[in-house]
């Protein structure tokens, strides 16, 4: 990234000398004639570093150090002083100045300072994006993991929506997480006390779809409907979660776009898989709908492109289920995460989330490169689950007395036959926890 250098001096001579060494060392620069002018254009957002003169008319260069630091206290300005003015440079550093250049000054000399000033900004930028990020993370509810810049922008994105009223359209493959930002969005936004209402458009049958939403008697489309048995009004003035809004029949989409003009009413999350513009020039999704919600689109990446963030998520996946039964996480080893990082992962991080839940209560787990939607078949009953949690608890037993079937019969009430016969049923082997 090219940061761009503003320079504030009121002498033209000293501001295109010092653009045009600049722009042949590869910078952005930014002239400006007076403090004042600089001033109003300047953020906390600002990432560069400002090059300002001292003795400047209508507003010296101190007094734009006082007034820029209460922008941002940790903004990277360089301060020029002429011959002989040392004693008020050394009190801009004191100020918060980030250095000062005495004129005159060699080019090097200059670039020395650019670039340590811009290393100095960019640090603290970053500083403060990790804090903003992990106030948002370490908060109740779900979490949007990940480290790849596509996933931490994705973060910036619902942090800013959260607060705000404007319906959201969330696009991307199963399993990258559209659910769990809609839940984001709601718990931690200015609805969160109101209702969030999920409606799985896919799964219901297309003759209910309107029955569902609106209810059966809505006798306006510019009114919202007033019977408690429909999604609608049991979101209120909370948030409607439509996932996989691209299954609504037509008319149900325009009636949808209808509602969305009056007020109050829930705020719109919905969600989707494909592209709805495709869609909607081939008359398979409502122009007007796709007009009202596309105005905020997020796009989730899938999995594949967030190869640097895969073993990262299963590590997370992995330590989190062992925490929730009480066992030590698995270790993964070099050739395991190979295995990890080249699977194709068609399903996601929901499928990654599934696949670590596995190896925590059944160890690990094979991977299918063909079979890309086993995951989704594979669900457990009731007595599929208690196994896996049965297993997880000998295993953490085992692991706790270092093989010693003794204690582990005792500590969970077992006869010995009973245990011998479970340990084989999980092929558990006490060897393996003998330290």
């Amino acid at each position: 990234m090219t940061h761009e250098i503003w320079i504030i001096d009121d002498e033209r001579a000293i501001r295109d000398a010092l653009s045009q060494t600049l722009e042949i060392e590869g910078y952005q620069s930014r002239a400006f004639s007076s403090a004042l002018e600089a001033l109003a254009q300047l953020s906390s957002t600002f990432e560069g570093v400002i090059v300002s003169d001292i003795n400047m008319p209508i507003m010296d260069g101190m007094t734009f150090l006082t007034q820029a630091q209460a922008i941002d206290p940790e903004l990277s300005i360089v301060m020029l002083t002429g011959h002989g003015d040392i004693s008020t440079a050394v009190s801009a550093i004191r100020k918060g100045a980030y250095d000062f250049l005495e004129k005159p000054f060699s080019t090097n000399h200059l670039l020395d300072v650019l670039r340590r000033g811009i290393e100095k900004r960019r640090l603290v930028i970053e500083n403060r994006e990790l804090k903003r990020e992990l106030e948002t993370q370490s908060a109740p509810g779900p979490r949007i993991l990940g480290n790849c810049e596509s996933i931490k922008q994705l973060r910036r994105s619902i942090s800013h929506l959260k607060d705000q009223s404007t319906d959201v359209l969330l696009q991307g493959e199963r399993g990258t997480g559209k659910e769990l930002a809609a839940r984001f969005i709601h718990d931690h936004g200015n609805r969160q006390d109101e209702p969030f209402v999920s409606f799985k458009c896919r799964q219901t049958p297309e003759a209910l779809m309107d029955l569902e939403l609106f209810g059966a008697e809505q006798s306006a489309l510019s009114t919202l409907p007033t019977h408690k048995n429909n999604k609608v009004a049991a979101a209120g003035q909370g948030t409607l979660f439509l996932d996989g809004i691209e299954s609504l029949p037509l008319q149900v989409q325009n009636k949808l776009n209808q509602m969305l003009l009056v007020s109050p009413r829930p705020r719109i999350i919905a969600s989707t898989r494909i592209d709805l513009s495709e869609s909607a020039k081939q008359n398979g999704f409502s122009q007007s709908l796709l007009t009202s919600l596309s105005d905020t689109t997020l796009v989730f990446p899938p999995l594949r492109q967030r190869q640097d963030d895969i073993v990262t998520l299963c590590q997370n996946f992995l330590r989190t289920t062992a925490s929730r039964f009480g066992i030590a996480p698995p270790n993964v080893d070099s050739t395991q995460k190979a295995k990890i990082i080249n699977h194709p992962w068609h399903g996601n991080v929901r499928e990654l989330r599934s696949y670590a839940e596995r190896w925590v209560l059944m160890g690990e787990q094979p991977l299918n490169q063909d079979n890309q939607s086993s995951y989704e078949n594979e669900l457990d009953s009731l007595s599929e689950r208690m196994q896996q949690v049965e297993r997880a608890i000998l295993f953490d037993s085992l692991n706790r007395h270092n093989g010693m079937l003794k204690e582990v019969q005792t500590e969970l009430g077992l006869a010995r036959k009973t245990l011998y016969e479970k340990l084989k049923k999980h092929h558990l082997d006490k060897e393996n926890f003998k330290g």
